[in-house]
Parts: C-alpha cells; structure tokens; sequence
C-alpha cells in the first residue's frame, strides 16, 4: 500500500513538472517600457481615407494609419475606431485627427482594431503582429499573428502578445503547434553584456 502510495505521488509530482516545464516552452513573460502609460491621453490619428459609421459609434481610417497617444504610436494599414459620445455637439472623427477626450467633452474612443499588419512603438521597444486591439477600458493591448517583440539588440517571436499597460506585464505566447512562424513555441535571441575581451577569469 505504501509503495502505491509512493508511486503515486511520484507520478503527480512528474506531471507537475512536465506541465511547467511545456509552460516555459509555450510562454514568455516579461515587464513592458508601456509599464503606467496614460491611456486616458488624447489619440492622434492620420491616414488616406476616413469612413464615419455614426450609427454604429465607429469611425474607420485606412491607407497609411498612424495613430499616436503620448509616447505610444501605432501604424497599420486599417484601423477601426470605436467610440462614445456624451451627446454634446462636436465635430466628428476627421480623415487628418481624432481625438480621446476623458475631460467629459467631445467623442471618447473606447477601443482601436488594427488590421493588414501592426507595428506599436514606445520609446524602448517594438512589436509587430498581423492583427492588433488596443482597448483603452481594460487597458490592454493584444497583437496576433507572427508576433516580434524587440527590445534593443533582443527579439522574442510568437503567436499572440498581450501588454497590461497597468503592471507592464507582457506575455508572448507560442500557440498551437504549427501555427504562424513560432510553430507553438515562443523563441527569442538575447543579446549578454559583454566584459573586455582581454580579462580573464581568476
């Protein structure tokens, strides 16, 4: 009885390990330079064409998108805007700004969909997926589809990134195995400090 009962706990305690090991190869988790970023800033956006859907409270920029809020940009090729209005008069969304007003004025843009390719930059980093949403309530942004997150001279690909621009908290995830370029595996090149060539160890 004993020994089944040791057995036992092995094979838990294996399967536990297994799990966390297959966690380390699919996830990668790291503290984002967006880590605090005022998400009630005003949004900037530009592009070649604007379409303003009223009625459904979105507004749909494409050709040359670049959004900016303080030292976030975002650049894709379509961008949905959705929005809230308060009911005060104010111009709409145009082809050249809109703006994200949380003084109680004017439109409130309450989530960005990037579509055809996105880059987000911040001052010390950039990632790029197929697909992006930035939702200012929640205060995350997600990126989807051959996914690249490069910080300096270090990369990390995957299927999915998810930034929390409250903790700073950046998760790449793999995805299924062999899906988009990361195949189900998170992978990444790091660059090391490098020491004078000429020390060596005692």
């Amino acid at each position: 009885m004993m020994a089944m009962f040791r057995k036992l706990v092995f094979a838990i305690a294996a399967s536990a390990a297994a799990a966390a090991f297959a966690q380390t190869q699919t996830q990668a988790t790291g503290v984002s330079a967006l880590k605090g970023h005022n998400t009630n800033a005003p949004v900037n956006v530009s592009a070649d064409r604007l379409e303003v859907q009223d009625r459904a409270d979105r507004a749909v920029f494409a050709g040359n998108v670049h959004a900016t809020q303080g030292d976030l940009t975002l650049d894709t090729q379509r961008l949905t805007v959705a929005y809230s209005n308060n009911g005060a008069v104010q111009p709409k969304p145009s082809a050249s700004n809109t703006q994200s007003t949380p003084n109680g004025t004017g439109i409130q843009i309450d989530r960005l969909d990037a579509t055809g390719g996105v880059t987000v930059h911040s001052p010390s980093e950039t990632a790029k997926g197929d697909f992006g949403v930035y939702d200012l309530n929640r205060k995350l942004i997600t990126l989807v589809g051959n996914v690249e997150l490069v910080r300096g001279d270090s990369n990390i690909l995957g299927s999915r990134l998810v930034i929390d621009l409250n903790s700073g908290r950046a998760v790449v995830d793999g995805g299924p195995p062999g899906v988009a370029q990361s195949g189900g595996r998170v992978t990444g090149h790091f660059t090391v400090p490098q020491h004078g060539q000429g020390q060596q160890s005692k």
